[in-house]
Formats: C-alpha cells, sequence, structure tokens
C-alpha cells in the first residue's frame, strides 16, 4: 500500500529484462568486474536494495500514521546508491549522502535503529536529536548539509587531505541534476580537478530538482560536466545495480591509483515527490508514460529476475527477503521505544556543537579594534 502505482502486482517486462542483461555484458571491462562477484555478494546487494526500500517504506507509514510530518524517500533510485556503496572499500574509503542517499548510512554500518532515531529526534539518534541527517565518522559516513551540493567542496578537502597524507582510501559524494547548477559543487568539482584529488562525485540524475525538469534547468547532454572539468567519466543505468557496482569499481580503481577525481553519471527517476507532502503535484509534473517507463525498471524487480536467471533460487533470495524484513521490524520497535523514553533534555542543546560567545565590550581607545570570541565550544571525538 505504499508502493508506487507501477510496483503493484510487478512482473518482469521480457524486453526490460533483456536490456538490463544487455546492459552488464557489453563493455568487456565492466562485464569482467561483474563475473568476478561471488554469490555473497550478489545476495549482499539484494538485501541492501531491499533494506533501503523497506526503510522508506517505514518512514511514509509513519508519515500516514502521524509519527512523522513528512520524509524525503529514494523510491526507484536504490540501485545508484548500493551500487555505489558496493564497489568501495568500507574499511576505509568515506561517502556523504544526501537525504536520498539514506541506504548508503546502513550499508556503510549505520544501524536501522540509528537512522530511525535520526528522524525521530530523540536523544540517543546520532545528532542527539539536532538533525535529521544522518552521519557515522566511526562508520565512514559524513552527514549532509540540507543545502543541496554542500558536500562537493567538503569532500574535495577530504579527499586532498587523503592525498597529502598518501592514503589510499577515496571518497564518494552524491550530487542531483538540480544541485550541478550550485556554486559549491563548481567550486568542489573544479577544485577537486585541479588539484586531481581522489574523490569520486556520483551525478544522480533523477530528471527533476524539487519541481524543475532536466531539460528546464539543462542545455545539453548531462554527461558534458567531465569534458568541462577534464576529468574522467563514467556512464551508467541508475536502476541497473550491476552496471552502477562496476562503474563505480572502475571510477575507485582511477582514483585511488592518483587519476581521481572521477564522474560517475547515474540516469535514474524519482517515483516519489520531492517529500512524502507532495507526491499528488510529483505526479502531474510528467506524463504517466515517463513513471510506466521507469515503472518497468524497478531496481529491485529487475535484479530479482537476473538473480532467478543466474540460477539463484526464490528460497534463497526469500530468506534474504525475511532477514531484511526482521531487521526492520526490530529496528522500528527500538526507535519508537526511543521515542517513548529518550526525549532530549533542553540543557543539551549546545552540547557537541561548535559556539562562540559574545565578546566582552572593547575598550575605549582611538583606534578601534576587532572583537574576538572568548571561547569556543570543541565538538567531542564520537
Amino acid at each position: 500500500m505504499y508502493d508506487p502505482p507501477e510496483y503493484v502486482n510487478w512482473k518482469p517486462d521480457p524486453g526490460v529484462i533483456q536490456e538490463f542483461q544487455d546492459t552488464i555484458s557489453r563493455d568487456s571491462q565492466r562485464a569482467k568486474i561483474i563475473s568476478e562477484l561471488s554469490e555473497k555478494q550478489l545476495l549482499d546487494m539484494y538485501a541492501g536494495l531491499l533494506r533501503f526500500r523497506l526503510h522508506d517504506i517505514t518512514l511514509n507509514r509513519w508519515v500516514k500514521q502521524g509519527i512523522l510530518a513528512k520524509a524525503w524517500l529514494g523510491t526507484g533510485e536504490e540501485a545508484v546508491t548500493i551500487g555505489n556503496v558496493h564497489a568501495l572499500d568500507r574499511t576505509i574509503d568515506k561517502v556523504g549522502p544526501m537525504i536520498r542517499n539514506a541506504g548508503a548510512c546502513h550499508e556503510m554500518g549505520v544501524s536501522l535503529a540509528d537512522m530511525l532515531r535520526e528522524y525521530l529526534a530523540t536523544a540517543d539518534s546520532p545528532s542527539k536529536g539536532k538533525d535529521l541527517h544522518v552521519g557515522s565518522m566511526a562508520h565512514g559516513v559524513i552527514a549532509p548539509a540540507s543545502q543541496v551540493g554542500a558536500l562537493a567542496t567538503v569532500f574535495a578537502g577530504m579527499a586532498l587531505a587523503i592525498k597529502q597524507r598518501g592514503e589510499k582510501a577515496v571518497v564518494l559524494t552524491w550530487i542531483g541534476d538540480g544541485a550541478t547548477k550550485t556554486t559549491a559543487f563548481h567550486e568542489g568539482m573544479n577544485m577537486a580537478a585541479v588539484l586531481h584529488v581522489p574523490a569520486i562525485y556520483v551525478l544522480q540524475n533523477n530528471q527533476i530538482a524539487l519541481g524543475t525538469r532536466l531539460e528546464q534547468h539543462q542545455v545539453g547532454p548531462f554527461t558534458a560536466w567531465a569534458k568541462g572539468y577534464g576529468v574522467t567519466g563514467f556512464q551508467c543505468a541508475g536502476n541497473n545495480v550491476l552496471d552502477t557496482y562496476a562503474s563505480t569499481k572502475l571510477a575507485a580503481d582511477l582514483a585511488r591509483s592518483g587519476r581521481g577525481p572521477v564522474i560517475v553519471f547515474a540516469e535514474t527517476f524519482r517515483l516519489c515527490g520531492h517529500a512524502t507532502h507532495d507526491e499528488r503535484e510529483a505526479r502531474e509534473i510528467f506524463p504517466p508514460a515517463v513513471f510506466q517507463y521507469w515503472g518497468k525498471r524497478d531496481p529491485i524487480g529487475m535484479y530479482e529476475s537476473h538473480l532467478e536467471r543466474k540460477g539463484l533460487s526464490r528460497s534463497s533470495l526469500e530468506q534474504v527477503e525475511q532477514r531484511v524484513i526482521e531487521e526492520l521490524a526490530a529496528a522500528e520497535k527500538q526507535a519508537l521505544h526511543s521515542r517513548d523514553t529518550s526525549i532530549p533534555k533542553p540543557e543539551t542543546l549546545t552540547e557537541g556543537v561548535y559556539g562562540g560567545q559574545d565578546a566582552a565590550p572593547a575598550e575605549t581607545s582611538s583606534k578601534p579594534e576587532r572583537p574576538e570570541a572568548k571561547s569556543i565550544r570543541k565538538m567531542p571525538s564520537r
């Protein structure tokens, strides 16, 4: 009842499934990368897709139940995030997800319960109730700011630090099609390109920026950004988790070897509103045929069909699904318990944040001096 109508009674379209197969076999480099995936890796990606979808369904249900006012979902775009993250070395690499890339958090190791607690603003959430953007330095997840594109510059700086230290890690962040028009994106991307840092920028074209279609804010091919900045770019089918995985693996190898930054262009489609409050309005921006086209390309449905064609049994897929369902149920129970028992205390508002105090009035003199803050709170290690 919380799926887009195109996903209700979804059945694989033979032509679309063949398109999936053709996509992962037409490039020899990518085909080799995909062929080396173990059954466990394939099923782990399947679990990641399900985890992402069911996390969003939980949030959507909470909105309908009045637990939340709104939520920002990634329905239809799950394969971009999951394919990207699984191609990284999650022991050393860092990611900076925007709110629609929430799946990156749980695939990097952040607990589902903590992700749900963040939305509920509980005292035991990662931000102690201060924000709904999830991050965890311990798990290599840098929490985003609300301003789209803001992490482009942050990740250029992080990648520069990695390069200067001689480390082998890479950093990856996501930029929406609309966010490519921001100053922060240009400054960060240009800096990363000029300094040749080990960063991956996933330009996630989901066809819409709030309520503005791609053709309303860009003239020319979306993939032209790579040429403009003089960097390597890989284009992938964003709803095909294996193609996304392979292209990101190639990008990570280049960046890790000192030939970064790299752009990964992922074309996908948002089958929901900007947030849960405008789902009806979002359906009026594109003709029904566009939703039908992308609905047939449900990233989970296509991937299930592919795995079954590879010989994985239906029962093995159902076991993974049941395990993820149980994970979500347990996480939801824990998060709702926190909502009832762990409300932030007002006096903790300024704990764990940077903040300056007003300076004392400067002494009268013939030459005015610039006032300086008396003290700065230091961010505790987390």
